[in-house]
């Protein structure tokens, strides 16, 4: 049962805000990733989006790592006095003209304008998440302007429906999906009540030269520098056993390896090695 809304959001509003975060430290819970064949059966499924993390303490938005955001004073003034956490989107596909407008010292109003800060949690907050989920769409639809979007949250009945909507998402552009255990309480840090559930693509490319590594890594491979079939040349670092560090692929050798889709610029996302194709 949802908690009375008027009696929960003057509770939020009336809590100083040390009842909720520290000033200069975003106390955010961080999602897992999903195994491929989860069960949707107990969480509420939103569409990951491709932004920037985003937090506002009530007095300053800030990015994940605490440090402020430079963003204009009406796109502010639409915030309330109360934690909030979501992220700041631009529209599918758009990453990277999101990440150069957030990070300007001095915003360019015409370009926050298009922004939205899609907002999916309440730091703090007391209820369990879909006390919270229910109490950001009311919050949501009481302030004025258009600049915060409360993020959708669905029941989905099955597995077949969970991935009947990661297609529908990823066909559309958009990056995956996220489930949050509907009767979680507000938990920070990596939790398994929120979990991110993105399709891995696999893809051959060739090898072009041996990095070196650093670290516990010193004296063998640190990363391949490899071309895909589209000719974009770019380095694999993850994905090695020790020995495949050890005796990596030679040059010209065919590896697969996987990636989470694209940056504009075709480089492949996450990219981490597979296997060497011959094998």
């Amino acid at each position: 049962m949802f908690l009375p809304r008027r009696r929960f959001l003057a509770t939020l509003l009336a809590a100083p805000l040390s009842t909720f975060a520290a000033p200069t430290r975003a106390p955010l819970i961080l999602a897992q990733e999903a195994p491929p064949d989860v069960d949707p059966d107990g969480y509420l499924v939103s569409e990951k989006y491709d932004g920037v993390r985003a937090w506002w303490d009530g007095q300053t938005l800030r990015f994940h790592s605490g440090l402020p955001i430079a963003a204009p004073g009406w796109f502010l003034a639409q915030l309330p006095p109360l934690p909030l956490d979501g992220e700041l989107w631009l529209g599918r596909g758009r990453f990277e003209a999101l990440s150069a407008a957030v990070r300007r010292q001095r915003p360019n109003d015409e370009e926050w304008r298009q922004l939205r800060y899609m907002l999916f949690e309440l730091p703090g907050a007391p209820g369990t998440f879909a006390d919270r989920a229910e109490q950001i769409r009311h919050l949501v639809r009481e302030q004025r302007g258009d600049a915060l979007v409360a993020v959708d949250q669905a029941s989905l009945p099955d597995r077949a429906a969970l991935q009947w909507r990661l297609r529908s998402v990823v066909a559309g552009g958009g990056e995956g999906l996220v489930l949050h255990r509907a009767d979680a309480m507000y938990l920070s840090g990596r939790s398994p009540a929120l979990l991110k559930l993105k399709p891995v693509h696999d893809a051959e490319a060739t090898v072009l030269a041996h990095l070196p590594g650093r670290g516990k890594h010193a004296g063998r491979l640190g990363a391949l520098r490899v071309r895909n079939a589209e000719g974009v040349v770019f380095d694999i670092g993850t994905g090695f056993s020790d020995a495949e560090r050890d005796y990596p692929p030679a040059p010209g050798t065919r590896v697969s390896y996987t990636h989470r889709g694209h940056t504009d610029s075709g480089v492949p996302r996450f990219a981490s090695y597979l296997r060497r194709r011959d094998v």
